[in-house]
């Protein structure tokens, strides 16, 4: 920062540059996708799966009546792609990303109760843009969530100027927040959100939520109507500020005030359940909800250990059936496939690889799991007929193999623990028109060794795989 007050371009440069930089990061991998046509879902669905916690997160949020109005059952990161789309997966993992990123530190007290407001704000911005008859109701949505995002990302990265600004709010609550921001930082900080929005290429719209304009569009001023209430119910449902936010929330829908009371009452149950999704706890705990109001945030937190689900992989292979009817890619059939493996039977790592052209070598092709695209760079066997090398015996023998731990008699492991770092996995062959073209690959953790029927699960999959395989190229004949 330069001597003296910090500038406004001086703040949007620290908090790239020094406060987040993994998410600026996070943001630069994510546009890379969502913003190039050529790229394909598969891939955007192995970013969010090499992250359990975001996986999860994304898959509660990809079920809820906020993004899945229709409630199509999700049961996977490809087919949330599939339901809500390409773009709208992506602003929901920026969004995620950026909550976590701002839950770091700093005033927590002031980042939680704006983050609270803004999930409050957004809830009730989608239902004001959706009685205006808006089609963006999810985009409304993300806008309202992140239009402070400056206000949260100062709160938390601010230090003495965050704590100059805490202490002239709390001994001036008279005075307009907006005129002691300039005062002591010299510009307000919707300003520093629309720089951020700008910055990160969060949108357009989410840069008129940080900053309307002067002639607000349909989508702004749902959002605009959002915040309005959602912070004058801070003080009670029952206040006389709150009941005019409601009135002028009723008169920008076109609707009677007295039928959708109860509506806008339990959005705000919504929007706690929604930031406990996002993983804000904290700020679902703020959101003021009506008298009488109560919400279980406990049981949105409450997370599965990971490991075997049956009903997961029998709605897999049954969301697989449904894709090889829609004339999928190969890609999509493999990615929903590995994601079976890898989710559904609870392991640890995942990787499909395939023979090369010259059928010299298989070379690994996607892998989900811990470190999985450094696994699938090293996924790389040549086949070269040494005798009892494992990679070698799956090609000419056609046969999966269970690896315990112990060197089964006649293999050789060598080549796959230099690369795996492990003696247990399971491999198996996916047999096209009677040949050998590639293999799965999966593991445990150790100390989770899989079970007789982690194994017959794993067989099924890539079994299906191979069925898959002779779909895809028949439609192409």
């Amino acid at each position: 920062m330069t001597q003296g007050r910090a500038s406004l371009q001086d703040w949007v440069d620290r908090i790239r540059e020094r406060d987040m930089p993994v998410f600026g990061r996070t943001v630069q991998e994510v546009r890379s996708v969502t913003e190039d046509d050529m790229a394909s879902a598969s891939r955007l669905s192995r970013a969010i799966l090499q992250d359990a916690a975001l996986t999860t997160k994304v898959l509660k949020l990809s079920n809820s009546v906020t993004f899945n109005p229709s409630r199509q059952v999700v049961n996977t990161i490809s087919r949330a792609v599939v339901v809500l789309g390409f773009d709208l997966v992506g602003q929901i993992v920026l969004s995620i990303q950026l909550i976590d990123a701002l839950l770091a530190g700093g005033l927590r007290e002031r980042v939680v109760a704006e983050m609270a407001r803004c999930f409050h704000a957004a809830v009730q911005a989608r239902t004001a843009a959706l009685a205006r008859g808006s089609k963006l109701g999810e985009e409304v949505f993300i806008a309202a969530l992140l239009g402070h995002v400056g206000e949260m990302a100062f709160w938390c990265f601010g230090g003495p100027q965050a704590d100059a600004l805490d202490a002239a709010l709390r001994g001036q609550p008279d005075e307009k927040p907006e005129e002691l921001q300039m005062d002591i930082l010299g510009f307000r900080l919707a300003s520093l959100s629309g720089a951020l929005a700008r910055e990160w290429r969060l949108g357009p719209l989410v840069i008129a939520a940080a900053q309307p304009s002067g002639s607000p569009g349909e989508e702004e001023r749902a959002i605009i109507e959002g915040y309005r209430l959602a912070r004058a119910v801070e003080a009670g449902w029952e206040t006389p500020q709150a009941r005019a936010a409601l009135a002028a929330f009723a008169d920008f829908t076109g609707q009677v005030l007295a039928e959708i009371t109860d509506e806008l009452a339990a959005n705000a149950g919504e929007a706690a359940l929604v930031a406990a999704q996002f993983g804000a706890e904290e700020a679902a705990r703020l959101i003021p909800l009506p008298k009488g109001k109560l919400v279980d945030i406990e049981a949105e937190l409450e997370e599965a250990d990971p490991v075997p689900d049956p009903l997961l992989q029998l709605r897999i292979l049954r969301d697989l059936s449904m894709l090889l009817a829609a004339r999928p890619s190969l890609n999509e059939v493999l990615q929903l496939v590995l994601e079976g493996i890898y989710r559904g039977l609870g392991m640890n790592r995942a990787v499909f690889a395939l023979q090369s052209a010259d059928r010299t070598k298989v070379i690994g092709k996607l892998a989900l799991g811990r470190e999985a695209e450094q696994l699938a760079s090293r996924f790389n066997f040549p086949l070269d007929q040494r005798p009892g090398e494992i990679v070698n015996q799956l090609f000419n023998r056609a046969a999966p193999v269970w690896l315990r731990g112990e060197n089964p008699e006649g293999l050789r492991l060598e080549r796959l623990e230099a690369v795996t770092g492990r003696r247990d996995g399971m491999l198996a062959p996916i047999v096209a028109s009677g040949r050998v073209i590639g293999l799965f690959y999966a593991d445990r953790a150790p100390g989770n060794p899989a079970d007789e029927e982690t194994w017959h699960g794993f067989l099924h999959f890539v079994q299906q795989a191979s069925l898959s395989f002779e779909h895809v190229a028949g439609m192409k004949r």
